[in-house]
């Protein structure tokens, strides 16, 4: 199915056009050309393999995409293409991912996106690079009440908690986290990592809401997680 667009590719790259594969996968995005769009990953997984196109393609392009639709330039139709991609990714490699956990060398860590906050993409790929990087992930999922957060890490003995919240509302969700990690007498034992579009917006509103730190894209968490670790007690 994917021949004749892979040719088509091809002379597009050896043409003298200065699109690189990022730009025209993010041009078939846009044009909602996603068999077009899989070709060029599956070209891309043949040559560079399936991290490294999530690293150097899908993160920038999602990057791309989501400040476009911020600033109303694209509709949500773009938006589904750009996260269907993502999460063929995330499925795709999801058995390579889980061996890697069996594995985990680094302790266990708790994800979940934050009461009330019901988007999942972001913090999938959070806990795919996560496990890559030998962590022991538990991923509790979309919308996770406070103490359930706070009881899951204390029953595994993690000491640093992912969050993911895409809009202020939920983001501020956060501030009663950090206040339930006070009450408990964990502060200093556990490390809130934030993330979401609306951190990547407003990166002051990490410390506005508690969190100890945050990185700008999933392939850069487990560098984070890492240092916040290491603040621990």
């Amino acid at each position: 199915m994917f021949g004749g667009l892979i040719n088509r590719i091809v002379q597009q790259l050896g043409s003298g056009c200065e699109m690189d594969e990022k730009d025209i996968l993010t041009d078939h995005i846009i044009k909602l050309r996603l068999n077009d769009a899989q070709a060029i990953i599956e070209q891309w997984i043949k040559s560079n393999g399936g991290q490294s196109l999530f690293i150097d393609l899908i993160e920038p392009i999602l990057a791309d995409i989501g400040e476009r639709y911020n600033n109303r330039q694209i509709s949500l139709a773009q938006i589904y293409i750009a996260a269907k991609i993502a999460r063929d990714w995330i499925s795709r490699y999801e058995k390579e991912l889980e061996t890697n956990e069996l594995n985990a060398t680094k302790g266990p860590v708790v994800i979940a996106n934050i009461e009330d906050d019901c988007h999942p993409l972001g913090r999938r790929l959070v806990c795919s690079f996560l496990r890559v990087s030998g962590w022991n992930v538990c991923d509790l999922g979309i919308d996770v009440p406070i103490k359930e957060i706070v009881n899951k890490a204390v029953e595994i003995e993690a000491r640093v908690i992912g969050v993911s919240a895409m809009i202020y509302t939920t983001a501020e969700n956060i501030r009663t986290l950090k206040d339930e990690i006070i009450t408990r007498n964990l502060d200093g034992k556990i490390k809130i990592a934030a993330g979401g579009a609306v951190f990547r917006l407003r990166p002051e509103l990490v410390a506005e809401v508690g969190a100890d730190g945050t990185s700008m894209t999933a392939s850069e968490a487990p560098e984070l997680f890492d240092r916040l670790w290491k603040m621990t007690l």
